[in-house]
C-alpha cells in the first residue's frame, strides 16, 4: 500500500500545481527611466501603483530620482517594492520600458530587441531618424496618445486635457494678479463688480473643463468652435446656458475686446490658415489681457503664440501676456502622475495576467489601437502618411508572429 507521503508526492494539490507553473514562468520586469527632456516632470505611475504591480509578480526597476519632480522619492518606490538603480542602463534591461516624453535617441541606444516600449509619440515633434531607430530595435511600441478605452474614447489624452484645461484658469489667475505684475484683476467676480470675462477657443475637453472652472470662481464665459455639435455639446455638459457661437469673424473680435482671459484649444485648424486669432485681432484687446495657447504644440492658434518653457513661460506682445508652455499638465505633476498611473497599472496588471503583449493584442482592441511598431514594423497608417514609411495591418502581422 502506498504511504500518505509517497501519495502526496504523486499526487500534487492544486495550490502546489499552481505554485510550480508560476516557477516556470519568466518574472516580466517593468523599467522606469529618469525623464531628462527639459519641461517634463512626470512619471507614468505612483508609489501605490508599484504595490500593486509587485503584488501581482511584476518587477518593478526604477531609475534614482525618475520621481523627484513629482515629490515621489526613492524611498517612496522602494517600500512599495521597486527595485531602485542608479545605473540607468540596468533599467533598460527590463522587459518593458515605461516613460512619460518620447524616447530620445540615446534612449533608443539602450533598447533592446524584442522589447515592449510605452510612452507618448508627439507626432507634431517626432523625428523620423527616431522612429527608423526603433524599427531597428525590432521593438514593439505603444504611443499612449492612440490608447483607446472600451467607448473608444482616448483615456491619456481625455485626462491630461482636462488638467490642462483645469490648470490654464489657474494660470489665468495667477498672471492678471500683481503677483506676476499683472493688472490686479481677482478672476471671477464679487458682489458689485463686474465679472471676469473668459473666452474659449474650443469646445473639447480642455475647453470644457477651463469653462467649467471659471464658471465656478463666477465669470462670464463665451465658448467658440467650429461645429454647433460640439457647442451643443459642450452646453449639456456644463448644465447652464453659456454664450456660445461659431467662428463668425465679426463676433469672435468683438468677444476678444471686451475679454480679460483667452484660452485657445483649437484641435483641427483650417489648413488655409494656420492660426484662428490673427494679430490684428490681438491688437484690439484690453491690455494685461492674458492668452493662454493649449494648441502650441500643435504651432498654435493665435497668430502672435510661439513657444516658451515653464522655467521663461510668459512674453508680452502688444500689451498682452501670451502663456504659450507646452505640456501644461506637467506643471502640476503629482497630479498628472496619478492620472497616468490610473491607466497604466491596469494595462500593465492585464498584461501580466495574460501573460504577454501577443495575448493582450488579441482581445484588447483599444491597446491595439495604441501599437504602432510592432516587432519593428509600422502600424500606424498615419505615421505611415507623415514618414512616407510603408506600413502595416497590425491585424495580419499578428496572425504571422503568432504562429
Amino acid at each position: 500500500m502506498m504511504s500518505e507521503k509517497t501519495q502526496s508526492e504523486h499526487n500534487p494539490s492544486p495550490l502546489e500545481e499552481l505554485m510550480e507553473v508560476s516557477r516556470k514562468q519568466k518574472q516580466i520586469t517593468i523599467g522606469i527611466p529618469k525623464e531628462l527632456v527639459e519641461d517634463e516632470s512626470r512619471i507614468p505611475i505612483t508609489p501605490e501603483a508599484v504595490e500593486l504591480l509587485t503584488a501581482s509578480g511584476l518587477k518593478v526597476i526604477i531609475e534614482s530620482g525618475a520621481g523627484d519632480a513629482a515629490d515621489y522619492k526613492n524611498l517612496d518606490y522602494a517600500e512599495s517594492g521597486a527595485t531602485i538603480v542608479e545605473n540607468r542602463s540596468e533599467v533598460f534591461e527590463s522587459d518593458i520600458i515605461l516613460k512619460v516624453a518620447p524616447f530620445t535617441l540615446a534612449e533608443i541606444e539602450l533598447l533592446k530587441k524584442q522589447q515592449l516600449i510605452i510612452s507618448s509619440f508627439q507626432m507634431p515633434k517626432q523625428s523620423e531618424e527616431a522612429l527608423r531607430r526603433l524599427m531597428q530595435k525590432k521593438v514593439t511600441a505603444i504611443a499612449f496618445e492612440f490608447l483607446q478605452d472600451d467607448l473608444k474614447n482616448l483615456p491619456v489624452v481625455q485626462v491630461m486635457s482636462e488638467i490642462a484645461g483645469s490648470a490654464a484658469i489657474m494660470i489665468a489667475s495667477e498672471y492678471l494678479s500683481n503677483a506676476h505684475n499683472g493688472k490686479g484683476v481677482l478672476l471671477g467676480g464679487i458682489t458689485g463688480i463686474s465679472a471676469t470675462e473668459v473666452v474659449i477657443l474650443g469646445a473639447g475637453t480642455a475647453g470644457e473643463f477651463a469653462a467649467r472652472s471659471a464658471l465656478a470662481l463666477g465669470a462670464s464665459v463665451k465658448i467658440f468652435d467650429h461645429s454647433i455639435t460640439s457647442l451643443r455639446n459642450i452646453q449639456n455638459k456644463l448644465g447652464q446656458r453659456v454664450f456660445t457661437s461659431i467662428y463668425h469673424p465679426r463676433v469672435l473680435l468683438k468677444a476678444l475686446k471686451s475679454a480679460d482671459v483667452v484660452i485657445g484649444d483649437v484641435d483641427l485648424i483650417d489648413p488655409r490658415h494656420r492660426y484662428v486669432v490673427s494679430e490684428e485681432m490681438v491688437e484690439e484687446m484690453k491690455p494685461g489681457s492674458v492668452i493662454i495657447d493649449l494648441s502650441i504644440d500643435q504651432g498654435g492658434c493665435f497668430e502672435t503664440s510661439k513657444p516658451a518653457t515653464h522655467q521663461n513661460p510668459v512674453f508680452v506682445k502688444h500689451g498682452i501676456i501670451h502663456y504659450c508652455v507646452p505640456n501644461i499638465p506637467s506643471r502640476v505633476a503629482r497630479t498628472a502622475t496619478i492620472a497616468l498611473s490610473n491607466i497604466f497599472s491596469p494595462l500593465l496588471l492585464e498584461l501580466n495576467q495574460v501573460g504577454g503583449i501577443k495575448e493582450m493584442l488579441s482581445d484588447n482592441l483599444g491597446v491595439r489601437h495604441g501599437i504602432y511598431l510592432y516587432n519593428g514594423i509600422l502600424t500606424n497608417k498615419f505615421i505611415a502618411k507623415k514618414f512616407g514609411i510603408r506600413g502595416q495591418d497590425i491585424d495580419l502581422l499578428m496572425a504571422v508572429f503568432n504562429d
